[in-house]
């Protein structure tokens, strides 16, 4: 049941027709390129595959072909955006048959806010049920888990093997570095600070700016496990200029227009998400292509 989570993990986007249906074709490629760049591990149905949008039936397909495209050369990773502990018990234990290494389960998002200790009995009952690896999603903004109720949960629910901590909170992303028990990962998913996370201690990332620039975000990784802090450094401010820019209402619509721009084909997003605006596309695509000149082969 353990598995290790660590590096350049993409979450991936999921492409939809024009009717909203999956297009397996360039969902096949997509993970085929995100492999050939070098990650360390994918995720499939979180915020940026639009998981909010998908129904059990379609994670399930998109966990098959992800484990069979994979074969085992990386962590496939779940994600489960649900509201309720019987539904995220319902697409947990259809995503365990399929053979995926994590699961990626946010806090409940509905918008009465659970105190600390009905979010600890929430992971610690869906723990207990799925019994496989989970990874937190601390995502929701009024459902923020706090760094103690994050520690709680990491020294007391075993199969909580780590935490994705997003919102752009590098503070907090600090705190749990330091203080998480040391067989526990903290993914860094606040995308344009990947560098600082990376060289304060984060174990990697899950987010999705390697989703848009995988080969950056890989060079970015080894850059700074080797100590080469000026490559670091420049791919940093590149980024940073890159994430700042990219527009964040329809951001999964916007990461499969970057990734458009690198040759493959995406789909669209489910309505109602807009595809990119012909500005937002003049705003992505400079800043794209000067983050480029750190890609990998």
């Amino acid at each position: 049941m353990t598995v290790r989570l660590t590096g350049i993990i993409p979450a991936l986007v999921t492409p939809f027709d024009a009717d909203g249906e999956i297009q397996e074709a360039p969902y096949r490629e997509q993970i085929r390129f995100m492999l050939k760049k070098g990650v360390h591990g994918l995720c499939f149905g979180g915020s940026t595959g639009e998981g909010f949008a998908l129904e059990t039936e379609e994670l399930v397909r998109l966990a098959g072909i992800a484990v069979e495209e994979v074969a085992g050369r990386v962590p496939v990773v779940a994600g489960i955006i649900a509201n309720s502990t019987r539904e995220v018990l319902k697409r947990g234990r259809a995503l365990a048959a399929t053979g995926v290494d994590a699961l990626q389960i946010t806090p409940t998002f509905y918008v009465f806010t659970p105190d600390d200790e009905t979010n600890f009995r929430y992971f610690e009952s869906v723990a207990r049920e799925l019994a496989v690896p989970i990874v937190l999603y601390n995502v929701i903004p009024w459902n923020l888990l706090g760094t103690d109720l994050v520690v709680r949960i990491l020294e007391e629910i075993p199969n909580v093997v780590g935490i994705k901590q997003s919102q752009g909170n590098i503070h907090r992303a600090a705190e749990l570095v330091l203080r998480a028990p040391r067989d526990k990962v903290i993914l860094a998913a606040i995308d344009g600070l990947l560098y600082p996370c990376f060289a304060m201690g984060a174990h990697g990332t899950l987010a999705a700016s390697p989703t848009a620039v995988p080969g950056p975000c890989v060079r970015l990784w080894d850059a700074v496990q080797a100590g080469d802090h000026a490559t670091a450094r420049a791919i940093h401010d590149r980024l940073l200029n890159f994430w700042s820019l990219m527009p964040h209402d329809n951001l999964p619509a916007c990461v499969k227009y970057a990734l458009q721009l690198q040759g493959l084909a995406t789909g669209v997003s489910r309505a109602p998400m807009p595809m990119p605006s012909a500005a937002q596309k003049a705003i992505i695509e400079p800043a794209l292509r000067a983050l480029l000149d750190y890609d990998v082969a």
